[in-house]
């Protein structure tokens, strides 16, 4: 009987585990507060305790794509170039549910290219900007993004360059 009281109360503690942590208002502003710190420390080349500030921020906020994003800029300056990847894969993810989540938010769609791009993966970075902007005409930003030929430009772009892993 008590293995069985065990086992079931591990299960429960594993079930509840399993869920979603909520962030809190009070997580995203402290998260903010590492975000600037860390800018500041990127701003003067400290790229240590900049991509150290960047990976609390980005525990504390998870959701946060641009938080991901510096991340792995801040681990490219420091030739962690596994590190990056890890960080843009979880930029472009946040950017997508973003995206899912807000369809008429093209700066998602965008920030999802960029990632993409920075990931070698061109091609779908293309598929997703074409696929925002047929089911978003209307958008401003899309219209320009694609008309002004700017996803060539990023591919093209060899500062973009030195900071893909």
């Amino acid at each position: 009987m008590t293995t069985r009281l065990v086992l079931v109360l591990a299960a429960a503690l594993a079930i509840l585990g399993c869920r979603k942590r909520e962030i809190t208002t009070h997580d995203r502003d402290e998260a903010a507060n590492m975000v600037s710190e860390a800018d500041f420390a990127g701003t003067v080349r400290e790229w240590s305790r900049a991509e150290g500030l960047y990976a609390q921020a980005a525990a504390l906020c998870p959701d946060s794509g641009d938080t991901w994003d510096s991340l792995g800029v801040a681990r490219m300056h420091l030739g962690d170039r596994s590190g990056a990847r890890t960080a843009y894969k979880s930029a472009l993810s946040a950017y997508k549910a973003a995206f899912e989540a807000d369809p008429t938010n093209s700066q998602s769609a965008l920030r999802m290219a960029y990632v993409l791009v920075l990931l070698g993966r061109q091609d779908e970075a293309r598929s997703a900007v074409d696929k925002a902007y047929k089911d978003h005409p209307d958008d401003r930003t899309l219209r320009a993004f694609v008309e002004d030929g700017d996803l060539d430009k990023l591919i093209a772009d060899p500062e973009l360059k030195d900071l893909a892993p």
